[in-house]
């Protein structure tokens, strides 16, 4: 890898977000000798891994989670606990020497007067310039809820599953988690394990199940392996895995689905790993009701036409991307509001402007990110080593 620094551009290349693909960007075009200044909104690196519930850990292993130029501790063992997550993050800030901006937020990019640089609109009426711009404001940026008729009325206890953080304040509650996703599935074992009074788990559409790791083999590296086979022949193939190593639910309202595991996950629906779910429901300590569909004064209406009345109601209904306020006028976005782009490609209409960490792959988020950040930086810094690219 070619280190030598390259002549700098007259501005710096301003990184959006200091979480895990921030800062790999920004030590990737360190390391190349191109100025990056990464710029959070938060208080500190790491946000949205600071604020996640205490039970989270990787679900990718620690040796193929890592960002360029920083192993993570063996000592953090082989999933890593969501607050050695963070502690590895402030080491990886400090060992590369990153230039790091926080409690500054970016509300607009857009292009500058010279037609090859960026002016970003920040926090305070700041208006700065860069020679370009990565967007890595985070795959979980804003909480997301649907729009449940009778919600906005709703007499009962109701939170995002970004507020949760650990079971104690449920204990011995009759507790609703929305949602069958990675947070959905996590958070009810959690609340079953750690003393709620009753967990019911609303499912709207079945989730694949996988376990973490068969035999010391992880999920993750099968994920690497199938990513350029056919859709049909990894569906098959996941579909023997899953009937070898995945008890059937049905009786307990969770069968098996009736699409392809790599079918789903090319249309945006990763699969569950599990961490104790399976447990959970075949001891009936997790209970699988119907989705949601409204909600009437203290009571949620199920789709089978149930009414319940839990004591608290937790929504793991996802989040949103909110790029539109910040580049949705330049033409970048799709009609899921998902950048077209990722990693070294840009834009033809926005040369410069590079996104990270929007993608959600089976072969694992934090990987994707470092391999995304050598090859930003790699385009970044060859543009700056072209005078016709300089402001």
């Amino acid at each position: 890898m070619d280190h030598t620094p390259h002549a700098r551009p007259a501005h710096p290349v301003y990184v959006i977000g200091g979480g895990p693909g921030g800062l790999a960007v920004a030590a990737a075009l360190r390391r190349r000798g191109v100025r990056a200044v990464v710029l959070e909104r938060s208080d500190a690196v790491g946000a949205s891994w600071r604020s996640h519930y205490d039970r989270l850990r990787l679900h990718t292993t620690r040796r193929l989670s890592a960002l360029p130029g920083l192993s993570i501790p063996r000592s953090f063992g082989r999933w890593v606990a969501r607050a050695d997550v963070v502690r590895y993050l402030e080491k990886y800030a400090e060992f590369h020497d990153l230039e790091i901006v926080t409690g500054v937020e970016v509300s607009r990019v857009e292009r500058a007067e010279d037609g090859e640089s960026w002016l970003l609109h920040a926090t305070g009426g700041r208006r700065l310039t860069g020679a370009a711009v990565v967007v890595a404001t985070g795959y979980n940026h804003s909480p997301r809820l649907p729009d449940w008729p009778g919600l906005p009325s709703y007499a009962g206890e109701f939170a995002h599953a970004s507020a949760y953080r650990d079971p104690s304040p449920y204990a011995g509650r009759d507790v609703l988690v929305v949602g069958a996703g990675n947070t959905g599935t996590e958070i009810a074992a959690d609340l079953a394990e750690g003393g709620a009074g009753r967990v019911r788990l609303a499912v709207r559409t079945v989730p694949h199940i996988v376990r973490r790791s068969t035999v010391g083999w992880p999920a993750q590296r099968t994920g690497i392996l199938v990513r350029r086979l056919p859709v049909r022949l990894v569906d098959r193939a996941c579909a023997l895995v899953a009937r070898i190593s995945v008890p059937d639910l049905s009786e307990h309202g969770l069968p098996r689905p009736d699409t392809g595991l790599y079918s789903r996950v090319r249309e945006g629906a990763i699969p569950v790993q599990d961490v104790g779910l399976i447990d959970a429901v075949r001891a009936g300590k997790v209970e699988v009701v119907a989705a949601v569909e409204s909600f009437e004064g203290d009571k949620v209406v199920l789709a089978d036409g149930s009414r319940i009345g839990p004591d608290a109601v937790i929504a793991a209904t996802g989040y949103r991307r909110a790029l539109e306020p910040l580049v949705g006028h330049l033409g970048v976005l799709d009609d899921r509001g998902l950048p077209m782009t990722h990693g070294g490609r840009t834009s033809r209409q926005a040369p410069g402007l590079h996104f990270t960490g929007f993608t959600n792959p089976i072969s694992g988020m934090l990987r994707e990110m470092a391999i995304d950040a050598e090859k930003i930086a790699r385009t970044i810094a060859r543009r700056a080593a072209k005078p016709s690219a300089r402001p």
